[in-house]
């Protein structure tokens, strides 16, 4: 199958340029772009005329929550890979926090068995670094990387024992494995429902100041020069902790750092009247930090911006805030809440687009999240200026806690492609 892509707004995160263009798409990969691939017009099976709309490589989603197995009623692949698509996902990295965890080969050959029956995204699964996320005895970290674990990591439940974390991050290297820690300081976060402040205080809500992340990520940062291990931080959300980010870079250690989308776009003020679809963990912090984080994903220093994409039942959230579940769900605003950091001029897009596809795919070593000759042709096709009201009950997802509802929105996706095939189709015929 041959495809041809014509008038298209090319955004390539790897050369940083936004231009127009065309490119040419032969079984399932990349063959040329510009006037080469125009040249190719006669004899291609496809042409799709983008009409000046946005074309890039899919998106790259490292911390996705898929609730298979143990609780499908929140989202299964099924219903994630569809709202991936439907957001320009094409690689969902999954989260291990599941019920029961997965720790063992076993599950995880469940987990990917059912993830290729049922997605029409690429996923990729994550895997425990301690067994039950319990912090006491570390996962079979050689097995589950055979059996297809791209990274290790016990999601939000931080590994106490020092001792525990740095056997870890030593059995990681020696086999190179990526471990993905959550850093805050488990002792000041414990029963926090938002960020200390006059507004936490006003609303009477139990609080953690911001310095819980920059301990936590100091610690790591102590045992990963310790070690030598590969690391990457899933959510740096505080000004506080972005000079040692800085400095462990600057030293030479093998970290990373990500953030949500949810904490690059709204602040604590948007809880406002203990709206528990803005509960996530960490929870919302600080405009002063939001725009020291945007600005730190601007330059570089946060390398990756990620969904979190943390399905919670109704039952879950309809509770007073302090007792509702954190989280919220992303796979399909994670790209039009991103545009809104365009649109507001804080970034251009081929940098917008490089954290959520570029870097996270070099980060786990893929060869997705370009649009370079040979790559694999997982693309989305967007216009960034359509705009739209969310409604959350027209989201794919089986569950409906997004922060969004009800909001002004800008930017929607047109089609994706995995592999050259197209996995959702939104023009005016199949809308």
């Amino acid at each position: 199958m041959s495809t041809l892509f014509l008038n298209a707004r090319l955004i390539n995160p790897e050369t940083r340029t936004d231009e127009p263009g065309a490119l040419l798409v032969i079984d399932g990969r990349i063959a040329a772009r510009g006037a080469a691939a125009e040249g190719e017009r006669g004899g291609v099976e496809q042409v799709i005329d983008c009409a000046g709309a946005c074309l890039a490589p899919g998106l790259v989603d490292i911390g996705v929550k898929v609730c298979e197995p143990g609780e499908r009623h929140k989202e299964s692949f099924g219903t994630a890979g569809a709202a991936a698509a439907a957001g320009g996902v094409t690689t969902m990295v999954t989260r291990p926090d599941t019920t029961p965890t997965i720790d063992t080969p076993e599950i995880l050959e469940f987990v990917s068995r059912r993830a290729r029956e049922a997605s029409p995204v690429r996923v990729l699964p994550m895997a425990a670094l301690t067994k039950g996320r319990a912090g006491r005895e570390m996962t079979e970290i050689g097995f589950l990387l055979d059996g297809g674990a791209v990274a290790f990591t016990d999601c939000d439940h931080v590994v106490t024992d020092t001792k525990v974390f740095s056997r870890a991050l030593t059995y990681a290297r020696s086999l190179g494995a990526l471990v993905i820690a959550h850093v805050q300081d488990p002792g000041l976060s414990q029963g926090a429902a938002a960020t200390s402040g006059k507004f936490a205080s006003l609303r009477g809500l139990p609080a953690v100041t911001p310095m819980a992340e920059r301990m936590g990520f100091d610690r790591d940062m102590a045992l990963v020069e310790m070690t030598g291990a590969r690391y990457h931080a899933d959510q740096i959300t505080t000004a506080r902790a972005l000079p040692p980010l800085e400095r462990a870079k600057r030293n030479g250690l093998d970290v990373t750092a990500g953030v949500s989308i949810h904490h690059l776009t709204l602040n604590e003020l948007d809880v406002a009247d203990y709206r528990t679809f803005f509960k996530v963990k960490p929870p919302l912090r600080s405009e002063d930090d939001r725009r020291a984080v945007i600005e730190a994903v601007a330059s570089g220093l946060i390398d990756i911006i990620c969904s979190m994409h943390t399905p919670q039942d109704e039952e879950s959230k309809r509770l007073p805030f302090e007792e509702a579940a954190s989280g919220a769900v992303a796979l399909e605003t994670l790209l039009p809440a991103a545009l809104r950091l365009y649109h507001s001029g804080d970034m251009d897009l081929p940098t917008l687009i490089r954290a959520m596809t570029l870097n996270p795919a070099n980060r786990l070593g893929l060869p997705q999240g370009r649009i370079d000759d040979g790559a694999p042709a997982d693309l989305v096709l967007f216009d960034p200026h359509a705009p739209f009201v969310l409604d959350r009950f027209a989201l794919k997802s089986k569950s409906k806690n997004t922060p969004f509802d009800g909001a002004r929105m800008q930017g929607r996706v047109i089609g994706t492609w995995v592999g050259g095939t197209r996995v959702y189709d939104r023009t005016p015929a199949h809308a």
